[in-house]
Formats: structure tokens, sequence, C-alpha cells
């Protein structure tokens, strides 16, 4: 028994993902190695693939939980059972993954894929077609339910572009509604519409996105040369009070200017007040007194009397 599984992130919630992947028919559609898948009823299909060669076999679906896993079984054919699981990662992400197990054929075309490793080219082309999934829900509207609302189905690489789907598969995609003349070109002229609106948004987006650009670089050349001018002010500014501070130091002091006379006029009256000529005595009387006749009395020598 050999086991091959791929992972897929799609950008797209939870039950979108889940009713689209069910839609089994559709897979040659945007698969590249699913030939057929075509109904028996609700719960039986038939399936035909091209990996190396081409193999068929009749299955059942089993372990289906709406919303989280759907599996299967084949019940005539090539012997393989799979799994597919799902699980959100957020309100618009969800993860899909594959497993599936087979019994590789018996014979020679079994070694001539076991000889050129038919293992790991089955692993690529799973991987690949569960990015076309990917691709297809993502360009599919929001919470559309049908991938025939999908703008990725028929891609150059699906097996139905390429023609190489079954005569069987043929015969379901031409009694499917979806797929009548008028449906499909009803597809293709809507295709087309929003197409061409997705270009006119993305041209006008551009547009304002090369406008918003060109303000700012407008409003930073505005800036810049604001920036300029102050700095070219303080330049100047400065400039002056150095040439006025050169000149100042070149200008003798006028005592008439200078603190001290100025003080005179600030109330320091003892300013005015001429120096005592002892300047060695105490600083507290080293000023004469405003009146003259004011002169300390010397202390009596004269002895006390008795009583």
């Amino acid at each position: 028994m050999v086991e091959h599984s791929a992972s897929v992130i799609v950008k797209a919630p939870l039950h979108q993902v889940y009713e689209l992947f069910t839609h089994f028919n559709d897979f040659p559609k945007f698969m590249g190695f699913v030939k057929e898948v075509t109904y028996y009823d609700e719960q039986r299909s038939h399936w035909v693939v091209k990996v190396v060669g081409q193999y068929e076999w009749d299955a059942v679906n089993e372990d289906w939980i709406p919303d989280q896993q759907i599996g299967w079984r084949s019940t005539r054919g090539l012997r393989n059972s799979g799994r597919v699981k799902f699980r959100a990662l957020g309100p618009e992400r969800t993860t899909v993954d594959v497993y599936i197990r087979y019994t590789p054929p018996t014979g020679s075309l079994g070694e001539l894929g076991d000889r050129f490793g038919v293992n790991t080219y089955f692993d690529s082309i799973l991987k690949k077609d569960m990015s076309n999934f990917a691709r297809m829900v993502e360009e599919a509207p929001v919470g559309a339910l049908d991938p025939m609302s999908s703008h990725y189905l028929f891609h150059t690489e699906s097996a139905a572009h390429r023609g190489e789907v079954t005569a069987r598969q043929k015969a379901a995609m031409e009694r499917d509604p979806m797929m009548s003349p008028q449906a499909l070109a009803e597809r293709k002229a809507q295709i087309a519409q929003e197409t061409e609106r997705r270009q006119r948004l993305k041209a006008e987006q551009e547009a304002e996105l090369k406008r918003k650009r060109e303000r700012e670089r407008q409003l930073q050349r505005e800036r810049e040369i604001i920036l300029a001018r102050e700095a070219e002010k303080r330049q100047q500014e400065r400039l002056e009070r150095d040439a006025a501070l050169r000149k100042a130091a070149t200008i003798p002091l006028d005592p008439l200017h200078t603190y001290a006379a100025r003080a005179h006029g600030l109330g320091d009256r003892d300013g005015l007040r001429v120096r005592d000529p002892n300047w060695l005595q105490d600083p507290m009387t080293a000023r004469r007194g405003s009146k003259s006749d004011i002169s300390a009395k010397p202390p009596s020598t004269k002895p006390p009397t008795a009583q």
C-alpha cells in the first residue's frame, strides 16, 4: 500500500471550500490528471485518472462529516481509499489536507512506474492540482457554492481544456444545464465584463496611487524649501550676532555705562557715599555717617563710687 498526501491553504471560508470540493464531477475542469468523475447515485461514483498509465475504479463515499471531512473507498478497479480534511484558520482562510492510499498495479506497468519514480511524480501533480483547486475557489464569487461560477475552470492545463476527458465525462458535462451553449455564452460574457471591470478598477487605483505619490513628492519638496529657508535665516542671524559681538569687542568701555555707574540710578544710595580713608576698620562702620556731628563716645574710665 502506497500513501500520498498534499495540503493547501485556500483564501475562502470553510463552508464554501467544503461545498466546492464535494463537486467531484467538476474535477476534470480544473485538474490535470483526473479524466472522469461520473455519478451512479449520491453515494457511488466512477473515476478515471492518468498517472504514467490510465486507471479506473468505482468508489463509494464514507466517513463524511459536514464542513470537516469527506472520504471514499474503491469497490472495483484500482484499490484505493482517501480522506480530505477541512480546517478553518480564520473567517477567510481554510486548510485542506488530502490523504490517498492505493495498491500499485501488478505486472510490467507497475514495475515500470516504480522504476521511473511514479510516487514522486504523483506527489508533484497532486500538489499542483490542489493548488489549482485553491485558485478555482479564490476566483469564484464570495459565497459561491457551484464551481461553474469560478473563472478558473477550464484553464489551459485542465483535462477538459486539453480535450482529454472520457466520452462519459463529456456526455455528463453536456447534460449539465450549467454547460449548455447559452449558459457557457453567458458565463463567458460575464467573465469578460468582470475582467474589464477589474482592469478599469486597477487602472483607477494605479492612477490614484500615482496622484498620491505626486502629492507626497510635492509636499516633500515644499517641506525641504521651508527647512532650507529656516536654515538660511538662522545662519544669517548667527552671522549678524557674531558680527555684532566682534564689533562690540573693539569698542572701549565707557565709565558712564558701567554697572557701577548705572547703580547710582537704581537706588544704591550707599554707592554715593565716600569710603572712609580708614578702610581697615570694621566693614560695618567703613562708611562715613550721613551727619558729621555724630560720633562714637569713648567708654567711661571713672571708677565707681563707694556706697
